[in-house]
Parts: C-alpha cells; sequence; structure tokens
C-alpha cells in the first residue's frame, strides 16, 4: 500500500492573505452578506413541463407521474407572501442584499428583480432551473448559463456578475462562466470564511464562499432549526466569532435565506434578531456581494473588473 495521496482537487491552505489586513471599506472587521435565494418557479414540475417534480420541503412526498399541486402551492407562498416579509425587514435595517435568482423564477416573477433593484440589492444568477449541474453535459451547461443571464438581464435590466449553482457544481462551470465574460465572482464554493481568487483560463477570478449553516434550509427537517430563535441564535454566534477574528485578519460571513422558508410568520423574527444584533457591532459591513468581489479584488492589487464580450458561440 502507498503512502502517497492520490490526487485530488482539494484546496486544504488557506491562500495568503492580500497585502491589506483591511480590505473592506472604513477598516471594517467582517464582511456580511445576506443572500436571498428566489428559486420559486425554477423548481422541477412536471406542470411546467419537467421530467419529474421536486420533493425537497418540508414534507416529503415524492409525486410521480402527475402534476404535484401541493408542492406547487407549497413554492408560491414563496413569492406571495414571504418575499413582501424579507424585503420589509431589508428596508427596516438598511441592508443590501444579494438575490441568487433562478432565470425561470424571474421570468414567473419579474417583480421580485424589479423591486429588488429600486431597493439596491444585487440580483445574482443562480441557475436557469433550480437544479444541480453535477450531470450536466457542457453543450447542456452553456445553453443554461445564457438563458439564465437573458432571463434575470429582462427582469433586472441588468445582467448578473455573480454565480451560484444549487449545490453540486460540474468540473466545467467555473471555465464555462469565466469563458462567458460576464462574471465577476462565482459561490460555488464553502471552504472558508473569507473569499479567494482563482486562475481560471489564464483569468483572475474571484471566489465568494457560501454557507449552508447559515441559512434557513436547516428549518427542513433534520436541519435543527424549529424556533426562530434557533436561526437567530445560531447565526448571532457566528457573527459574534467571525467579528472578532476580524480584529486580525479579514473575514467573512454568508447568511442564506429563501423566500418560502424564512419568510413564514413563525420564523422571521430570527432574521429580524439577527439583523439587529449584526447591525449594531462596529465594523461590520453589510454588503452585496458584487461590492465584497470588488473589494477583495483591489485589495489584492487587481484592477477593477470589466466585463468581457460573451464569445459568439458560447451557446450554438
Amino acid at each position: 500500500m502507498s503512502d502517497t495521496a492520490p490526487p485530488t482537487d482539494h484546496g486544504f491552505r488557506r491562500p495568503e492573505l492580500p497585502p491589506t489586513t483591511r480590505p473592506w471599506p472604513d477598516g471594517a472587521r467582517l464582511a456580511l452578506s445576506i443572500v436571498v435565494n428566489v428559486e420559486e418557479g425554477a423548481e422541477l414540475s412536471v406542470a411546467m413541463g419537467d421530467e419529474a417534480n421536486e420533493f425537497v420541503y418540508e414534507a416529503g412526498d415524492k409525486i410521480e407521474g402527475a402534476c404535484d399541486l401541493c408542492m406547487e402551492s407549497h413554492y408560491e407562498y414563496g413569492p406571495r407572501a414571504g418575499w413582501p416579509r424579507i424585503r420589509t425587514l431589508l428596508k427596516q435595517h438598511g441592508v443590501r442584499a444579494t438575490l441568487s435568482a433562478c432565470g425561470r423564477a424571474l421570468v414567473h416573477t419579474p417583480w421580485i428583480a424589479q423591486e429588488a433593484i429600486i431597493d439596491g440589492h444585487e440580483v445574482a444568477a443562480h441557475g436557469w432551473r433550480w437544479e444541480r449541474h453535477v450531470h450536466m453535459a457542457e453543450a447542456d451547461e452553456r445553453r443554461a448559463i445564457a438563458r439564465t443571464v437573458r432571463a434575470i438581464t429582462a427582469a433586472a435590466s441588468t445582467p448578473p456578475v455573480g454565480w451560484h449553482t444549487r449545490s453540486a457544481t460540474s468540473i466545467n462551470t467555473r471555465r464555462l462562466l469565466v469563458e462567458h465574460g460576464g462574471f465577476l465572482y462565482d459561490s460555488n464554493a464553502y471552504n472558508d470564511d473569507m473569499p479567494h481568487v482563482v486562475e481560471q483560463s489564464g483569468v483572475p477570478h474571484v471566489v465568494l464562499p457560501y454557507a449552508f449553516n447559515t441559512n434557513d434550509m436547516r428549518f427542513q427537517p433534520g436541519g435543527g432549526f424549529v424556533f426562530a430563535r434557533d436561526f437567530a441564535r445560531y447565526c448571532i454566534d457566528a457573527v459574534n466569532r467571525l467579528h472578532r477574528e476580524g480584529a486580525e485578519a479579514p473575514r467573512m460571513m454568508s447568511v442564506g435565506l429563501h423566500l418560502r422558508i424564512i419568510g413564514r410568520p413563525g420564523r422571521i423574527d430570527g432574521l429580524d434578531a439577527f439583523l439587529a444584533h449584526a447591525a449594531a457591532l462596529p465594523g461590520v459591513w453589510f454588503a452585496r456581494r458584487d461590492q465584497i468581489a470588488a473589494s477583495w479584488r483591489a485589495a489584492c492589487g487587481l484592477p477593477p473588473w470589466t466585463a468581457r464580450a460573451t464569445p459568439s458561440d458560447f451557446a450554438p
């Protein structure tokens, strides 16, 4: 048996810090990113012509070969009731967030993107459908990326510059995003509490790690959150720790939200409590992800990012 480790794509060592230990504006300790996932209307649905129905939600009930009106109704709750609550709370706390939106979702709910832009939020890309890309053929993924950009641009009147795939990405995704030319960053990583820059196809590309722990998805069965205060307590513990660490080195925190989950009346107060606590900490910078990526590039000595023209044969 060989003692040599097998080849791996893992990056276990944290990259060197940028020249400045204060990359955030005004010397902030912590960049805090609130990510509002907009997926409703992009979930798999036989009624929409998809090959299957989505079955990941609070009640696991897989319906095959027929329209799942129950699941569709659960997802409808997000745009109808969840988004107005979340939008109001973000306004009350003066928070600028990133909406991570599926293209097909915004085809059905374009007003969400329009209201987000009015409020000063970023609208980033979360795929065409709410689906994993891990087994997607490259040609199909190219078309999905291009279609997503077109849909978000039509709804928000501005193209997305960030991308996050649902869970498992493909081995091609980052290369395709860089080839497309319109993406400043992606969030297809979960490996750190700070951004990093990777070289992809000869281009420096910012990676902003996302998080599944400081995330309302943990209200789903087995996730550990039941009451609003569960979400608040966990996220408050996380922001307190990262705020302390931020005195010595830059830190970033992502909080993931979903319209149909945190937007419920029995949960939304957990978000309210967390935002109030974080806002009271000195040196916490609530920022959109495009702002964080731009600041990190500058701290690394890279020039300001500009979009490149998408090749005409990107998605034939």
